[in-house]
């Protein structure tokens, strides 16, 4: 693939067109520019946080994130044209959510939210 072909395809990939932060519902509200809508719950941004302290640096090296129920965003910065990078109230805020991440942790909100239950469950570990 060209050098411009992938510059075009970057600039068709859907980008947010507004984000609001519901804090009552602790649901961030995010609409991109293909008409999509997600509604990512707080608390599921934080334990699908893209930083290396929740990831790890490689496969197996993930950290389950625990008693997170009732975190908060404080703040919401940008991090240029492509990318934010919430503040939560535990402290967390080293992680940086691209759009690309963003869209794909709302196609993919269900499924997610699922396996992250059942990993609590195995760890007999909870989410207050």
């Amino acid at each position: 693939m060209s050098e411009r072909a992938s510059d075009d395809s970057r600039a068709r990939a859907p980008v947010p067109t507004d984000i609001t932060l519901h804090q009552k519902s602790r649901v961030m509200e995010i609409r991109f520019s293909d008409g999509r809508t997600f509604r990512l719950p707080y608390e599921f941004l934080r334990v699908y946080s893209p930083s290396a302290e929740v990831r790890g640096h490689g496969p197996g090296e993930e950290v389950l994130q625990t008693g997170k129920r009732m975190v908060e965003i404080r703040a919401l910065e940008p991090v240029g044209a492509y990318a934010v990078q919430p503040v939560f109230s535990d402290g967390h805020d080293t992680g940086i959510y691209s759009w690309e991440y963003l869209y794909w942790l709302g196609e993919n909100q269900e499924r997610l939210w699922a396996e992250y239950l059942e990993k609590l469950a195995r760890a007999g570990a909870s989410r207050d």
